[in-house]
């Protein structure tokens, strides 16, 4: 099996579990709904990629005619473009995990970001149609160029959501990467409070028909548990509900605690709360586990999260300018590089990576051991890339979900919007209803019921 073969593979999954009632893809572990297709009927390289990413069931003949598209679609930009792990797995993109719908990429839909702060990332060049500070009174946007601590984070919410690779040759994109975005500082660095988000989101009513935003993302919780009766965010959520603009949130990442609260906004009837999925980086359905997200019922006594969508291994950009990416950026020219040339590259960059200073009296392989660990540790895809996890990225993924829906259908309303996504998810079997709401976010299905919809 070549590296180009094995992109996709990880380790074994039982299958036999889902099988009741007739026969599944070998790949996928899902009932076809289109029938089978003979493997030997596709070209030998698609041939040569699906073998190599079944579960070990053997000997395989044909495959669903939803692997057999997937794969053909995917198979350049996998062989090209994916970067390899350094425990022998890949880091798949989003689009090519969730099985999105290329046709639909969220052009003409606006999605607002309310986050701690922003950087206007390459990747979202020529769609940032605002950006506004909601510490300074004047309306400042000379924060949003400053690479600092609290930028990070909306800048890889706004990107997962809304990116369009051009660093990856666009493997690494968003499910929305044509989607214009507003970007909304709530806060420096530290907790975001309930009135941060309060006023973020009216910012975002009062604005919305300006900048025709039509999905709100927010990746933060407020304060403590409320009743959306008396809260005040609760009550702004509603009101942008019900001015047209689908409110998606991430529900938190407190699962492992023993009351697992589900705070403001993500308590809100009318928004989206999104929890967490773990896919192990497979599209195979046979592995897909829970995160530790937060989970209902709210004081209230409703269910969140609604759905859920992937929570770890998120390709995610890294901060330019910054020590994390000169780090990055060192190890992934290190680990690029020819034997002979290590020493050499980490004296001329002394200073920028103690660990690797501390190393260059050491031999080539405890140096590539080195590398190797580090570039796990900082879960490191390229120099420009890296893996992140938690709910706050799950939500953004559920956003541009949304947007790839209103694009095809711009006549859909928020309470729409959650039915259909609603409708279309997918259970995980062995797991609490509680913790997953109806389950995993389904884009292609959601994008098709949305055109179909009147």
């Amino acid at each position: 099996m070549t590296p180009q073969e094995s992109i996709l593979s990880g380790s074994k999954a039982a299958v036999s579990d889902l099988a009741a009632g007739g026969d599944v893809c070998p790949v996928c572990a899902r009932l076809p709904k289109d029938g089978f297709v003979e493997l030997g009927s596709l070209a030998s390289d698609i041939q040569r990629l699906i073998r190599a990413n079944a579960p070990d069931t053997g000997e395989i003949s044909e495959v669903c005619g939803r692997c057999s598209r997937l794969f053909e679609r995917a198979k350049d930009q996998i062989i090209q473009d994916a970067a390899m792990q350094k425990d022998g797995s890949h880091v798949l993109s989003t689009p090519l995990r969730l099985d999105a719908d290329e046709r639909f990429t969220g052009k003409g839909v606006t999605i607002a970001f309310l986050d701690s702060g922003f950087y206007p990332h390459v990747d979202l060049r020529g769609r940032i149609q605002a950006y506004r500070n909601m510490l300074d009174e004047e309306g400042d946007t000379s924060s949003l160029f400053e690479p600092d601590v609290a930028s990070w984070h909306g800048m890889m919410t706004s990107v997962v959501a809304a990116g369009n690779g051009s660093l990856s040759n666009g493997f690494y994109r968003g499910i929305a990467p044509d989607a214009d975005v507003v970007l909304v500082k709530l806060a420096e660095t530290g907790r975001i409070t309930d009135q941060n988000i309060q006023d973020g989101l009216e910012w975002v009513l009062a604005n919305h028909e300006k900048y025709d935003i039509r999905i709100v993302n927010i990746s933060a919780g407020g304060d403590d548990e409320q009743s959306y009766l008396h809260d005040p965010l609760s009550q702004a959520v509603e009101a942008c509900s019900a001015a047209g603009i689908t409110v998606v949130c991430a529900v938190g990442n407190a699962g492992h605690l023993p009351n697992h609260p589900v705070v403001p906004p993500a308590s809100s009837p009318s928004c989206i709360a999104v929890g967490g999925l773990d896919d192990n980086n497979s599209i195979n359905r046979a592995r897909r586990g829970m995160y530790r997200s937060s989970y209902g019922p709210t004081i209230d006594g409703l269910q969140k999260p609604e759905v859920i969508a992937s929570s770890i291994w998120v390709p995610a950009p890294i901060l330019p300018n910054t020590p994390t990416a000169q780090q990055a950026e060192l190890l992934d020219k290190l680990d690029k590089s020819l034997d002979a040339e290590l020493h050499s590259i980490i004296r001329e960059n002394a200073r920028l990576d103690p660990e690797l200073d501390a190393a260059l009296d050491r031999p080539v392989h405890i140096i590539r051991q080195i590398i190797t660990l580090k570039l796990r540790r900082e879960n490191v895809i390229t120099k420009h890339y890296k893996y992140v996890d938690g709910t706050s990225f799950s939500a953004p993924i559920v956003s541009s979900v949304a947007a790839q829906m209103l694009e095809a259908n711009p006549d859909l309303t928020p309470s729409d919007i959650k039915r259909i996504l609603i409708s279309t998810a997918e259970r995980l079997p062995h797991y609490e209803v509680d913790r997953q709401g109806w389950g995993v976010i389904d884009p292609r299905r959601a994008v098709e019921s949305a055109l179909s919809h009147k």
